[in-house]
């Protein structure tokens, strides 16, 4: 089927509009945490979240609700617990990851009835993205820009020299709490595109792709934004064509992507 086709189907209109509002959330969020190097904090915060999905489940509530609220909680303790050096960064993002994961399956193991269906939350499926979904990521993707253009040269100070932007009177540590909430929720509604298990590489791999042809913070996040786009779209379309899973296409686009920049790169 052609392309442009597809766009008959509603599942395929919400599964474009949630991949360009992922790729704007994404792209600026991404931008933020390659930058301050918190990666791995990411990591440990996406796979605490599928603790909230667990419980979700167990209450009979959304899992996605669930998980936005664990993410929070995880995303704001770990930040607190790495500022007061009570442990090793990586010892904290250890235990929150293997604790998130293992609360996550308990709970789910404990709901009455038949286990669920975790492969969408594991490993996404953009085509399942409701209208409320959609809703939600309107609101987050608005939320984000709003709040990086309010706060670009203060988020460009925190990002590259904490010290410095304390010496410019900016509120570092409330800051940062409200950036790290920003994350928490852009991995939770992220997961209903490529999964727990996948969507670090949504927050970085554009980002690292960008970086190639450009050093500049914005130039990267418009770059990042473009990039995610298209690899988002050409993962969906092939993805309904060979019928495999969406979220794994994606990512698997992104990877080529990255080569490719590498490449044209090294030939230059």
């Amino acid at each position: 089927m052609e392309f442009f086709g597809l766009f008959e189907y509603g599942f395929f209109r919400n599964a474009f509009s949630a991949a360009f509002l992922m790729s704007v959330t994404c792209g600026i969020i991404g931008t933020y945490i390659v930058a301050r190097r918190m990666v791995f904090i990411s990591g440990g915060i996406t796979h605490a979240s599928f603790g909230g999905v667990g419980i979700g489940y167990f209450l009979g509530v959304p899992p996605i609700a669930g998980a936005a609220v664990f993410a929070v909680i995880a995303a704001l303790t770990t930040e607190n617990l790495t500022r007061r050096k009570v442990l090793r960064n990586d010892s904290i993002i250890a235990i929150t990851w293997s604790l998130g994961m293992a609360i996550g399956i308990i709970f789910v193991y404990l709901t009455p009835g038949y286990a669920p269906n975790l492969m969408s939350f594991l490993f996404g499926s953009i085509i399942t993205v409701t209208l409320a979904d959609l809703i939600f990521m309107i609101a987050l993707t608005a939320t984000v820009s709003l709040f990086f253009m309010a706060f670009y040269r203060t988020i460009l100070y925190l990002s590259f020299d904490e010290q410095f932007a304390k010496t410019r009177g900016i509120p570092v540590m409330l800051m940062n709490y409200l950036l790290i909430v920003l994350v928490a929720l852009t991995i939770v509604l992220s997961i209903r595109i490529a999964g727990i298990i996948l969507v670090l590489s949504l927050l970085t791999i554009p980002q690292n792709t960008a970086n190639l042809f450009t050093n500049r913070f914005g130039g990267i996040i418009i770059g990042s934004i473009i990039i995610g786009f298209l690899s988002s779209v050409i993962g969906l379309y092939v993805s309904y064509v060979l019928n495999i899973p969406s979220g794994a296409t994606i990512i698997f686009t992104l990877v080529v992507m990255y080569l490719s920049g590498r490449l044209i790169k090294f030939v230059a």
